[in-house]
């Protein structure tokens, strides 16, 4: 008999962009999680992925499974995954789990929907290695804070009157086309928000950069002699230009709008929306593809045709970015976050101190679950031993199986199960 409820040890990428050692969630969970694990003070813990996403596949703990990796067991056991996930994604789990530790920018990056994913993946295979499409969701940990989507266009008038750098780059006949367009008439808005930035993103390196640094230069005085900076955006830009100088992605705070989540709320990231995450911990879940079109705060490829030409240019506000968990009808400690796509659905399971037993439903679908907080033995007779849960464990668990929490935390536990709800 082998077990279909199992925990993982998960994969760990160490981006040049993460937090160090424990200072980093994803470390503090992978220490939590296994005391053995061994963290480096002074190297970055970026991501903890959790799937079998094939430059991450997670490792089986449990000696009675053959598999050494989710990947390999999927593969020997689709009908583990549900029926209708099963036949949809082919055989395979359709999601990418993971917790991010940002502490400097991410590129300023899109996704491709499917079409565009297929036609990339043809053309440039090294750059991007499947023909899937990455819609994408984070929820944030800390406080969290990223760019998403592009801003009102008043805002973006605004910072190119108070910007004069700025508008230098982007040039007058764009700018005015810009400021002329009206609410009415939303297709003309995108058309002259399309014109504005890819003539940001096109401009030429030296001119760029000597914009920014006058830009920085100005900024920095007005701070010292304690002026408002806020019309041009001045702390985030210092911050931008001290952990990527001289990068165009600097100028693109003027463009997306600053998002801030505080922990527990998220925001989706459909394909085509402009983003960079800036700093904080989140859980993010994703469609299993390494997709990623890239322009900016990068040392990576970058390809700013593509992403000029597939971005999705319609304004709104940044309150609209952040994406509402629904409590759950049939039980209170469960909020779910089901975003438009049929590729993943994010649970937050907050377990109150006053229960002590908690059943971890099943469902027609293949899910992953992620401790954060609190102490439990978990049992199912589709694992068939007990599982000692803590903070950093995380378990695989098949379609239709469920498992009984018993909880020995005082202060209750804090959970996240990442699914496919079809």
């Amino acid at each position: 008999y082998s077990p279909v409820v199992f925990p993982l040890s998960c994969a760990v990428q160490n981006y040049s962009w993460g937090k160090v050692g424990l200072e980093s969630e994803v470390a503090k969970l992978l220490t939590s999680g296994d005391p053995l694990v061994q963290i480096q003070p002074d190297r970055p813990y970026a991501e903890l992925w959790m799937g079998a996403h094939p430059r991450g596949d997670a490792i089986i703990r449990d000696n009675r499974i053959p598999q050494k990796t989710l990947g390999q067991w999927i593969a020997n056991n689709p009908a583990c995954l549900g029926t209708k996930v099963k036949d949809t994604f082919q055989g395979h789990l359709p999601f990418l789990f993971k917790v991010l530790s940002v502490d400097t920018a991410l590129s300023v990056q899109a996704h491709p929907n499917k079409e565009l994913a297929a036609k990339l993946h043809a053309q440039f295979p090294e750059h991007y290695p499947d023909d899937n499409h990455k819609p994408e969701m984070a929820i944030a940990l800390t406080p969290f804070e990223g760019l998403c989507g592009f801003r009102p266009v008043e805002e973006i008038v605004s910072f190119l009157q108070n910007v004069p750098e700025l508008r230098a780059l982007i040039g007058e006949v764009a700018a005015e086309q810009l400021e002329r367009s009206g609410s009415d008439d939303p297709r003309g808005v995108s058309a002259a928000l399309r014109v504005c930035f890819t003539r940001l993103m096109k401009s030429e390196k030296k001119f760029f950069v000597d914009q920014l640094n006058m830009l920085v230069k100005r900024i920095s005085q007005e701070a010292e002699e304690g002026k408002d900076t806020s019309g041009s955006n001045g702390e985030l830009l210092l911050r931008l230009h001290s952990q990527y100088p001289g990068d165009i992605g600097c100028f693109t705070i003027y463009f997306l709008n600053l998002v801030k989540l505080e922990p527990g709320e998220a925001m989706f990231l459909g394909a085509n929306e402009p983003h960079a995450y800036l700093r904080g911990d989140c859980v993010e879940c994703m469609a299993c593809s390494d997709n990623t079109v890239r322009a900016g705060l990068t040392p990576k490829f970058i390809d700013v045709l593509t992403l000029c030409e597939m971005l999705n240019y319609t304004p709104a506000p940044s309150s609209s970015k952040i994406f509402p968990a629904v409590q759950s009808q049939l039980d209170p400690s469960v909020y779910v976050y089901d975003p438009p796509v049929p590729d993943f659905t994010i649970m937050r399971i907050e377990i109150p101190a006053s229960i002590k037993l908690y059943l971890i439903s099943a469902m027609d679908s293949a899910s992953i679950l992620l401790v954060i907080q609190g102490t439990a033995v978990g049992t199912s007779t589709a694992a068939a031993s007990e599982m000692s849960l803590c903070r950093g464990s995380v378990v695989f668990i098949s379609a239709n199986e469920s498992i009984s929490l018993h909880l020995s935390s005082p202060d209750g536990m804090l959970l996240f199960r990442a699914c496919c709800l079809l």
